[in-house]
C-alpha cells in the first residue's frame, strides 16, 4: 500500500498541511508556556485568599465554636477544614513544574511552614495547611475550584483558521498543478499519434513559458507529419501512373516468361506504394472523429473478403456485437495488414485465425499463424517504419523470397493505429509455433 501519494498536488498539499499543523501546535505550546506563569500566580492568589480568610474566621471565633464554624464554612463555601491528626496519611503532589510553582508562590505569602498534600487519608484535592497558635489545620480545595474553564471558543477559532488555511493551500497547489496535468494529457495524446488542443498560455510565467514551448513543439510535429504524409502520397501517386503504363505494355509482350516475371515485380511495387499511401493516411486519420465500430461485423466482412480471394480465414469469438471507438478505415487497414502478413509469412499452406475477445482492460483482437514467428528481441524494432526482417519472416523454408518483399511499413501502420485508438500492439510467440499478433483496444463504455 502506497503511503506517500504519487501526484504532485497531494504531495505538495500534505507537505503544506503538515507545516501548518506543526505551526499551530508550536503556537499552542508557546501559548501554554507564556500562560503558565499568570495562571500559576492566579491560582496561588486564590488559594492564599481562601486560606487567609478561613484562618481569620477561625481566629476571630471562640475556640469552642470553631468546630461549628468549620462545618458551616464547609457547607456554605465548599471549603473543607480539618484539624491535623497524628496518624494521617499524606501523599505529595506530582512533581510537575506548574504545581511546584504554585506551591512556591503560596509559601511566599503564607510562610515557609505551610505544607501541601495531594491526598490526605485517601481524599484527593489541594490540601494546604495553616496554623493558629499551636494548632494546625488543613484546608481542602477541590480541583474544580482551581481549574479554569477550557477556552473552547479559542480552539474553535483556531480550527476554523487552520481549515481555511488548508483550503487556501489546496486551491493554490491545484492552480499550480492543473497546467501540469493538462500538459501530461497532451503529451500522452502526442504519444498516441493524436493532435492535442493547444494549452492555455497563462498563469505563472514559468508555467506559461512551458505551455508556449509545448504548443510550438506540437505545431512543429504536426507540420512535419503533414509534410511527410504529403511527400509519401505524392511520390506514391506519381509512381503509380508509369507503373500502370509499364504493365499495359508488358501485357502486350509476346514473351510470356518475361511478361509474367515483370508483371509480378510491378504488382509488388504497387503493393509497396499502397503501403506508403496507407502509412500517409494513418497520419491523416487523426483529424477525423472516432466512431463506434462493431468488431464482430468487421471480422465477418474480412472473412468474406478472404474467401473471395481463395483464402481460408477462421473467425472465433464473434458471437455478439463487440463495440469500440476507433477510426473505422484506419482500424480496417490495421487488421488487413496483420492478416496479409499472416498469409504471406504463414508457410506454403497458411492457417490463419482471427480471434475476438474481451478482457478487463478492453477488447483483444488476435491474428494467429503458423509461420516462423518473430524473435522477442526484434519485436520493438520491427514496429518502427521501414524495418524488415526477412530472415525471420521469409518463406516457409527460411529463404528470402522476392515476392514477399515489402516496404517495412505494415507493422508501423498497425502500431500507429493502435496508439491512435488508445490501445497497443503485441507480437507474441504462439503456442505450438507461429506468431500471435495481439491488438488491444479500449472497450466502448457501457458495453
Amino acid at each position: 500500500m502506497r503511503l506517500i501519494p504519487a501526484s504532485l498536488l497531494w504531495r505538495t498539499f500534505f507537505i503544506i498541511a503538515f507545516l501548518l499543523v506543526l505551526s499551530v501546535l508550536a503556537w499552542i505550546q508557546i501559548f501554554r508556556i507564556y500562560e503558565r506563569e499568570p495562571r500559576s500566580l492566579q491560582i496561588a492568589q486564590q488559594v492564599v485568599a481562601i486560606v487567609n480568610l478561613t484562618r481569620a474566621a477561625l481566629v476571630s471565633s471562640r475556640p469552642e465554636a470553631r468546630v461549628y464554624l468549620m462545618r458551616e464554612i464547609s457547607n456554605s463555601e465548599r471549603i473543607e477544614i480539618y484539624p491535623v491528626e497524628a496518624d494521617e496519611k499524606l501523599e505529595a503532589a506530582p512533581d510537575i513544574r506548574g504545581i511546584r510553582r504554585v506551591e512556591s508562590l503560596i509559601r511566599e505569602k503564607t510562610g515557609p511552614q505551610t505544607r501541601f498534600a495531594f491526598r490526605r487519608n485517601g481524599a484527593e484535592g489541594m490540601w494546604v495547611s495553616f496554623r493558629i497558635d499551636d494548632d494546625e489545620y488543613w484546608v481542602r480545595l477541590r480541583r474544580d475550584r482551581l481549574q479554569s474553564p477550557v477556552p473552547w471558543q479559542w480552539f474553535g477559532w483556531g480550527l476554523l483558521a487552520l481549515t481555511l488555511a488548508l483550503l487556501g493551500a489546496y486551491l493554490l497547489v491545484r492552480r499550480i498543478t492543473r497546467p501540469l496535468r493538462a500538459l501530461a494529457v497532451a503529451t500522452h495524446a502526442i504519444g498516441r499519434g493524436a493532435v492535442p488542443p493547444a494549452l492555455a498560455e497563462e498563469g505563472a510565467s514559468e508555467i506559461a513559458e512551458v505551455s508556449r514551448a509545448f504548443n510550438q513543439m506540437a505545431r512543429d510535429l504536426k507540420t512535419q507529419e503533414q509534410n511527410r504524409a504529403l511527400i509519401l502520397a505524392g511520390i506514391s501517386h506519381d509512381l503509380r501512373t508509369p507503373l500502370a503504363r509499364l504493365r499495359l505494355g508488358l501485357e502486350m509482350s509476346p514473351d510470356a516468361g518475361l511478361r509474367d516475371g515483370m508483371v509480378g515485380d510491378i504488382e509488388q511495387m504497387d503493393q509497396v506504394i499502397g503501403q506508403f499511401l496507407d502509412f500517409a493516411r494513418s497520419g491523416q486519420d487523426e483529424a477525423a472523429a472516432p466512431v463506434e465500430v462493431d468488431l464482430a461485423a468487421l471480422g465477418e466482412q474480412l472473412v468474406r473478403e478472404a474467401a473471395a480471394q481463395g483464402r481460408q480465414l477462421t473467425l472465433t469469438g464473434a458471437h455478439a456485437p463487440l463495440m469500440v471507438m476507433a477510426h473505422a478505415a484506419a482500424l480496417r487497414r490495421a487488421l488487413v495488414n496483420l492478416i496479409e502478413n499472416a498469409f504471406k509469412y504463414g508457410g506454403t499452406e497458411p492457417q490463419v485465425s482471427l480471434t475476438l475477445g474481451a478482457s478487463r482492460q478492453g477488447v483483444v483482437i488476435e491474428v494467429l499463424d503458423r509461420g516462423p514467428g518473430i524473435a522477442l528481441a526484434d519485436v520493438e524494432r520491427l514496429k518502427q517504419p521501414f524495418t524488415r526482417q526477412d530472415d525471420a519472416r521469409g518463406s516457409a523454408d527460411g529463404t528470402i523470397d522476392s515476392a514477399q518483399g515489402g516496404s517495412g511499413l505494415g507493422l508501423a501502420i498497425v502500431e500507429r493505429v493502435a496508439r491512435q485508438c488508445g490501445g497497443s500492439l503485441d507480437l507474441l510467440p504462439r503456442a505450438g509455433g507461429g506468431l500471435c499478433a495481439r491488438l488491444g483496444l479500449p472497450r466502448l463504455p457501457g458495453t
